[in-house]
């Protein structure tokens, strides 16, 4: 199972105890995978569609629980994708009144729907029916990718209005959510791995959370890992060049000018590079009589390699 699975099966198992809450989340369901219909005799029913079983078991419970309303499960497999979509259908239209009312979609009274709403602040006062909202969007049209691969987190939505409302939400957490339009749909959607960690918190999915930050350790300490190899690695390059080229120059100068006209220190440097290419300047200080310190040596070298350059720049001149 997916990493985004298992956020939805964790959150299909959680059934709040308090009535508004289940109508929260139950709000975000019709919101997000719901269509209401109305027939030639201004009766109203409730279809609320997923390819995720878990989704439909969460809704066909959570108005079962909440209203104590029958609704009919239909299931349609689909041969050629080989999947099925599940359909939870409330048909009466009282009961579908009942909770468009509860859900505050529905105005005026149950013989008569004076208007249809989306999403409405009266059933997210609370912060935990804000946390309910956030866990029904998320199992309708919501994903996540495997942390261990990269961090993102998105709920789709079909209206801007939508996006608007559950980005609101979100941030009203701190989350910062983003909205970018994909095609005609808008995405919320967070790329941090700490703010996943967040709304993770927020949806109550603590089981997933927990692995989350399992994963995310492991990666911060391999990269912590690398990023410590790949500077020593650098330092080692610097230090292998930096001889190198100290031990061209020296080798130049004994081959030019040889060491009988350089101070005695400079000399002294000189043939302790030669006899040592590979040591680094500590090493190579402490073989001096009395040793030097990793400034004095590297000094020394630095004047050698300026007299090397000097000594090409006039023989140059003279060609």
């Amino acid at each position: 199972m997916s990493f985004s699975g298992k956020v939805r099966e964790e959150l299909a198992g959680n059934i709040s105890t308090a009535r508004h809450c289940r109508i929260a989340e139950l709000a975000a369901f019709i919101g997000m995978c719901g269509t209401i219909a109305v027939n030639s005799f201004d009766q109203y029913s409730i279809k609320i569609h997923s390819e995720n079983f878990l989704v439909a078991r969460k809704v066909f419970t959570l108005i079962e629980k909440t209203f104590n309303i029958k609704v009919d499960v239909s299931i349609r497999r689909n041969i050629k994708r080989q999947n099925a979509t599940y359909s939870v259908v409330v048909r009466r239209h009282e009961d579908a009144v009942r909770i468009l009312q509860a859900v505050k979609m529905a105005g005026g009274n149950a013989d008569y729907i004076s208007d249809l709403r989306p999403f409405s602040p009266l059933v997210i006062q609370q912060t935990c029916c804000r946390r309910a909202f956030l866990r029904g969007a998320f199992q309708a049209s919501g994903s996540m990718s495997d942390p261990s691969k990269s961090y993102h987190f998105e709920i789709v939505c079909n209206s801007q209005a939508a996006a608007g409302q559950i980005q609101e939400i979100m941030d009203g957490f701190g989350l910062d959510a983003k909205i970018v339009q994909r095609k005609k749909a808008y995405v919320v959607y967070l790329k941090e791995g700490s703010r996943i960690v967040d709304v993770l918190n927020v949806m109550e999915a603590h089981v997933a959370l927990m692995e989350l930050e399992n994963v995310r350790i492991l990666k911060e300490m391999r990269n912590s890992v690398n990023r410590k190899v790949n500077c020593e690695t650098a330092n080692i390059n610097k230090t292998v060049s930096a001889a190198v080229k100290q031990v061209e120059d020296i080798t130049y100068l004994r081959d030019t000018v040889g060491f009988e006209h350089l101070p005695d220190n400079l000399a002294e440097a000189a043939l302790a590079r030669l006899e040592h290419p590979d040591a680094t300047l500590k090493e190579l200080g402490e073989t001096l009589d009395p040793p030097v310190g990793k400034s004095g040596i590297n000094h020394r070298l630095r004047r050698l390699s300026e007299i090397a350059e000097k000594v090409r720049q006039e023989r140059g001149g003279l060609l």
